[in-house]
């Protein structure tokens, strides 16, 4: 899996592609629900586990060769997908967010379900749309915060 430094670097290409190809672009950011209070109920080497079998599961969920899914932060994963319209972004989302809750991996310490969850939040480069990675990533960390706000275990696209 992908760490941060790789992924910033190859978002930064994506984003340059995407338009000088005049393609669209999509970024998820995604969050595991509660995972301090995983780590505080489970142990930190169960915490380890289960977010090495999202990973797993993130991976092979995106079965393009050209999407990227990297650790983004403590409990965080990004996905790049380049040449994914809005639309197509929200129901892949929405289907790494299916199948990570199809793991029923046990978090009873968890307000939001019994379950390990993620949520989400997508941004997309339009055609046409001449914003940076920066101010791309920016929406998408907003929309994972709104997300979030929203309850938790759902996906948001600003």
């Amino acid at each position: 899996m992908a760490n941060r430094r790789h992924f910033d670097a190859h978002l930064h290409s994506a984003v340059a592609m995407a338009k000088r190809m005049k393609q669209t672009l999509a970024v998820i950011l995604l969050d595991v629900d509660d995972f301090k209070a995983y780590n505080d109920s489970y142990g930190h080497l169960a915490g380890d586990d289960t977010l090495k079998a999202i990973a797993n599961t993130l991976a092979t969920t995106l079965q393009r060769q050209v999407d990227l899914v990297a650790r983004y932060g403590g409990e965080e994963f990004a996905c790049v997908l380049p040449n994914t319209s809005p639309e197509q972004a929200f129901i892949m989302a929405e289907q790494l967010r299916l199948e990570i809750l199809a793991l029923m991996l046990p978090h009873q310490a968890s307000p939001t379900a019994g379950f390990v969850t993620i949520s989400l939040g997508i941004a997309s480069l339009k055609l046409g749309q001449d914003i940076s990675d920066k101010v791309l990533l920016n929406q998408a960390d907003k929309a994972l915060y709104q997300a979030k706000s929203q309850g938790r275990n759902c996906t948001v696209m600003l």
